[in-house]
């Protein structure tokens, strides 16, 4: 089995996507420390199941992003689109209803507007012109 890198542009995106998703899920799942304080999130002293969540959503991510590398399907991808988009939709929430307004959520928001773009624009019919 050989590992498959696309060839067209608009799949090469939706390929970086996913491995974009699989990257943060593999740091949020072995380095749920560092990916709290980036996050401005903190765990409870002595409560370990809030490193628990943070490990269970990186393992989420990091399954998700590798599926979509390995299957290269687009309705895989199109679940990867979709599914950033519904996060970016949650985000716009939370900025609008729990007084959110910050730099770090602005900036998640961007990212997640682009890892929801870029699988759906291929999905969708995206072609280099």
């Amino acid at each position: 089995m050989e590992f498959y890198f696309p060839t067209e542009l608009g799949e090469q995106l939706a390929f970086c996507s996913a491995a974009f998703t699989a990257l943060a899920g593999f740091i949020m799942m072995f380095a749920p420390g560092h990916s709290f304080r980036l996050l401005g999130l903190q765990a409870q002293e002595g409560r370990p199941e809030g490193y628990g969540e943070g490990r269970s959503m990186g393992g989420f991510y990091l399954g998700f992003g590798l599926s979509a590398i390995m299957l290269a399907q687009d309705w895989i991808y199109m679940a990867l689109g979709a599914s950033f988009a519904m996060a970016a939709f949650a985000r716009i929430i939370s900025i609008l209803s729990d007084k959110g307004s910050n730099l770090v959520n602005y900036l998640l928001l961007v990212v997640q507007i682009a890892l929801a773009a870029l699988p759906l624009l291929y999905v969708f019919g995206f072609t280099q012109t």
